[in-house]
């Protein structure tokens, strides 16, 4: 069986602060780097960097060889000795990261040694590549990379000089799967096994190259229509993946996790107003923007993210504004997530639509399929929510996408998630700024992670 080395690392300047990772996958003969991997994520901790860049070694080196045995080489005695099953690993932001990448080979293939920070030169310097590149807004390109010359001479490496800077990509990894596998290359850059069937294609990952030779209205209404209600609360990791229910043994993959915030407070949210998308569109009061920098603050000590997805309307886009700027993302505006218009109602209270609207809102409680006096159904609103969530899902696969939305939108996906009916959206609470997740599996499961957490505020 095949061997291949990983070198991974990560950083972090301020810990936490802007961080990034490196990975490459070396030849254990030549030491020649067969594979690299980069990328700038975000604020995050050296912890997390470093994890994240043992992912993504670890699936650079699958993609090259997935029946090969694996000596994976980091100077983090903390990620060594964790995943050699010495450490305990009681952080909860390490635990679904650690969980990704012992699946990604079978444990049996993979063995961890640490080694001091100057001879993981390489890796570090792919991570330091992937900051700087951060730190000027933009990404780590595999083109302008210079670290398997600055990496120098390691022990037992060949200096090959300019055959460590990678060419296309594509073509690289024909080459070196053909190198590994005993594959030719086929016509077009692909490659046919030796028994003349199709290899697999390269599976694409943030940045990286193969050497030659290789995302207020509601709970207002909850408030005022259903106070005797009770909110639940679930409080399992929003990041964690591993295997649904009772499908515990098969392999669902890496699923599409949704981090789903609802903005922060406007000056209608404390006088419980309805506020959706066929009125007024409020900013962010003074509460609004702390609650917004707080979620910034504890998403970014996380560094999970890695998209963010937002309402059109401002009270989400200036939520959403609050956070990419900490956490070096861009926002994605996405229609599908606005609030429910409720027509007539907009700013007016539970009691004064009571008042002034009687017989239509009771038909409004009564049934999904009735909509307020001049406005959208939340059988409407489903429909739209459930489109857009399809499309997220398949757009995202294997991601950690922020959803900054409203309570309809965010309900509804925990209601579709649950499978329960429609009146369950009388039965939940969302606070202003909370967050919920939902992962969303590829045999179409969903798993809900969170729901109303306001730790963050406390």
């Amino acid at each position: 069986m095949r061997e291949l080395i990983v070198e991974a690392d990560g950083g972090s300047r301020g810990n936490p602060g802007p961080a990034g990772y490196g990975a490459v996958v070396l030849d254990p003969v030549s030491g020649e780097p067969l594979a690299e991997a980069a990328e700038y994520i975000g604020v995050a901790t050296n912890n997390v960097a470093e994890y994240k860049g043992l992912v993504a070694g670890l699936k650079a080196a699958r993609e090259l060889a997935p029946d090969a045995t694996i000596r994976v080489r980091m100077d983090s005695k903390l990620v060594v000795e964790q995943m050699s099953g010495r450490w305990k690993i009681k952080h909860p932001d390490m635990k679904p990261l650690a969980a990704e990448a012992g699946r990604i080979f079978p444990p049996s293939q993979v063995t961890y040694e640490w080694i001091p920070r100057e001879r993981n030169k390489h890796a570090d310097r792919l991570a330091n590549e992937a900051m700087d590149a951060g730190k000027r807004g933009k990404q780590w390109q595999p083109s302008s990379s210079t670290a398997a010359l600055d990496a120098g001479a390691r022990a037992g490496a060949l200096d090959t000089g300019a055959a460590r800077v990678v060419g296309d990509a594509a073509a690289g990894a024909a080459k070196a799967r053909a190198a590994l596998t005993g594959t030719t290359e086929r016509a077009g850059g692909g490659a046919a096994a030796s028994d003349g069937t199709a290899g697999a294609a390269p599976a694409s990952t943030a940045a990286t190259r193969v050497a030659p030779a290789g995302g207020d209205a509601l709970s207002e209404v909850g408030v005022a229509a259903a106070a005797s209600r009770t909110a639940t609360t679930a409080t399992t990791a929003t990041t964690a993946t591993p295997p649904v229910g009772w499908a515990a043994a098969a392999d669902l993959g890496a699923p599409a996790t949704f981090v789903l915030l609802r903005h922060g407070e406007t000056a209608l949210t404390p006088e419980k107003r309805f506020s959706g998308s066929g009125g007024s569109d409020p900013d962010l009061s003074p509460v609004g923007r702390r609650q917004a920098d707080a979620v910034a603050a504890a998403l970014a000590a996380r560094g999970t993210i890695q998209e963010i997805v937002s309402s059109p309307l401002a009270r989400c886009r200036q939520t959403a504004a609050t956070i990419a700027a900490r956490l070096g993302l861009d926002v994605r505006i996405e229609d599908g997530l606005r609030e429910t218009d409720f027509g007539a109602w907009e700013g007016l209270t539970f009691a004064e639509v009571r008042e002034r609207y009687p017989d239509d809102l009771d038909a409004w409680l009564a049934s999904p399929k009735a909509a307020p006096t001049g406005g959208e159904s939340f059988a409407a609103v489903a429909r739209r929510v459930a489109a857009t969530r399809d499309q997220l899902t398949a757009r995202h696969v294997g991601r950690t996408v922020l959803l900054v939305t409203h309570v309809t939108p965010i309900k509804t996906l925990i209601r579709l998630a649950l499978g329960a009916p429609p009146e369950s959206l009388f039965r939940m609470e969302l606070a202003a700024a909370s967050l919920s997740a939902v992962a969303y599996y590829k045999d179409g499961n969903a798993s809900v992670r969170l729901l109303n957490d306001t730790s963050h505020l406390r």
